[in-house]
């Protein structure tokens, strides 16, 4: 077994960034088995590790973070910075010492005091993505995806699915059997409706990862890294859009290719059904739904994660269709005003046209008088 890391945290320096506010920063010591180092933090950045700990773990870490203080600063402050300095040292030890691994498991953790990530890293993402989904849905796993070293795992596992995806329609293609082909064709569906999420989560995960830098701070990636990110993402996606085609097309060709395993001969119907015995057309009443292609290939569990797929998609429909209708709305209220407006100027005008008709009379009364 491994010893638990050594960390201390011995000394406080202020920035001497000119361009910002100062503000302190914690040399936190890391002792390894090999090496020593140095990692400078700021108390913000300690707030955003509790809280990602906490939404990972589910429940915060053992040593309570040293509150934020909105009446003293540590820049003015020499108490306070060291008060705080130690409380983040108990904070620190509490986590790389303590019985319990969840917290110190997870790559932010990792992420946050700059260790090398571990063999075991993208099964911890995965597992991640997971506690997140069982959380929050796709908010969560969208933030936990907007780790770096995160996303590229999960880019990772990723593509292995659309890989397996591949093969288990190779396999498929090769089965000369009805069950073989169900057996792979539903473990390709599998892999696919895998890959679908784990790209939604990727996506998620970039626009996060952008939307931070928009916003003036220091992004997590570069703008190069970004482009290079996307462009992984659409070739994903195109390679996943492929693969459900022929997906599709190797469905329609199993269905339209015979088999005398599967379709029933003539005699044999005529024996269980009798002779001259036809069935019904048009619809019987309390007869199962029809099969279709995307579901024709999947058990209970993968319907079910196609039915959700779906139903996030119309959700996303639905929401547009309401910006639309809202416009429209706002359009027609907009209208509205306008033509109560102009009906207002109009009954002016009318108003000031009986006027100008009245003193035209009283104008020719008086000419008749004169003459």
């Amino acid at each position: 077994m491994a010893p638990p890391l050594e960390i201390s945290i011995p000394s406080t320096i202020l920035s001497s960034d000119k361009n910002t506010q100062p503000y302190t920063l914690y040399n936190i010591t890391l002792r390894l088995p090999l090496r020593t180092f140095v990692v400078q933090k700021r108390y913000s950045d300690f707030l955003a590790l509790h809280s990602t700990l906490t939404s990972l773990a589910s429940s915060p870490p053992p040593a309570p973070l040293p509150a934020k203080s909105w009446f003293k600063s540590t820049v003015s402050s020499p108490e306070l910075t060291e008060t705080r300095r130690a409380g983040l040292e108990v904070y620190l030890r509490a986590i790389a010492e303590g019985p319990d691994r969840r917290w110190r498991d997870t790559s932010v953790w990792r992420s946050f005091l700059n260790l090398p990530s571990s063999s075991g890293s993208a099964s911890s993402a995965k597992n991640e993505l997971i506690a997140a989904r069982q959380r929050g849905g796709l908010v969560d796993a969208g933030s936990v995806a907007s780790d770096p070293h995160i996303w590229l795992d999960l880019h990772r596992e990723m593509k292995g699915q659309l890989h397996d995806a591949r093969l288990f329609l190779g396999k498929r293609d090769a089965a000369l059997n009805a069950q073989g082909q169900h057996e792979a064709g539903a473990n390709a569906k599998r892999c696919l409706i895998k890959a679908s999420g784990l790209l939604g989560n990727l996506e998620e995960g970039l626009k996060i990862m952008g939307e931070e830098g928009q916003r003036g701070g220091e992004g997590k990636v570069g703008a190069g890294e970004s482009r290079r990110r996307k462009d992984l993402l659409g070739s994903a996606r195109v390679e996943r859009d492929g693969l459900e085609k022929l997906a599709v097309s190797l469905a329609v060709k199993s269905q339209n290719s015979p088999s005398t395993s599967i379709a029933s001969s003539t005699t044999d119907k005529s024996a269980l059904f009798g002779p001259n015995v036809n069935r019904p057309a048009g619809r019987v009443l309390g007869a199962p739904v029809p099969e279709t292609d995307k579901t024709r290939e999947l058990d209970n569990e993968g319907v079910l994660q196609l039915q959700k797929q779906l139903m996030k998609d119309q959700d996303v429909d639905v929401e547009s269709l309401a910006k639309i209708v809202r416009r429209q709305k706002e359009m027609g209220m907009q209208i509205h005003e306008e033509i109560e407006y102009q009906i207002g100027a109009l009954d002016k005008v009318d108003e000031s046209v009986d006027r100008v008709k009245g003193k035209i009379d009283v104008a020719k009364k008086r000419i008749k008088k004169i003459n």
